[in-house]
């Protein structure tokens, strides 16, 4: 190989590496300052702020990254605290938006499959109430 296509190659690996760490850096700050929106409209009470902040975040998915289970569970929180609070329809768009944000993060694999599988269980057993009132 001559020297002009080595540096040719060396550049091209670069140029790919540094677009992989823009793209890595690009996401981990959005997923970041989504969830912090999520929890700003948390602490305020705002039910949609909060769910469209965590859901975003999740959206971000970064494999093993803590934000993501932290979104999830805040997720399931709400859910849980309107169930008791005997709000149907919001633990069940809370429930369904953590549900539908691993299944949008599908690719190779589908993550959260522990999450989804609640969350399953939790509608089948809030849709039948939903339907009573």
């Amino acid at each position: 190989m001559n020297e002009q296509l080595k540096n040719i190659i060396a550049n091209g690996i670069v140029i790919c590496l540094i677009s992989m760490l823009l793209f890595l850096a690009g996401t981990w700050w959005r997923m970041s300052s989504q969830f912090s929106r999520g929890e700003e409209a948390y602490r305020k009470g705002d039910f949609t702020g909060a769910v469209a902040g965590y859901e975003s975040a999740l959206h971000m998915y970064i494999p093993y990254h803590p934000t993501i289970e932290m979104a999830a569970e805040k997720l399931w929180l709400i859910g849980e605290t309107n169930e008791r609070l005997g709000d149907v329809n919001r633990a069940l768009i809370a429930y369904r938006s953590l549900r539908s944000s691993f299944y949008a993060d599908h690719w190779l694999v589908t993550p959260g499959m522990s999450w989804i599988e609640k969350c399953d269980k939790k509608i089948a057993a809030l849709v039948p109430l939903q339907q009573e009132r």
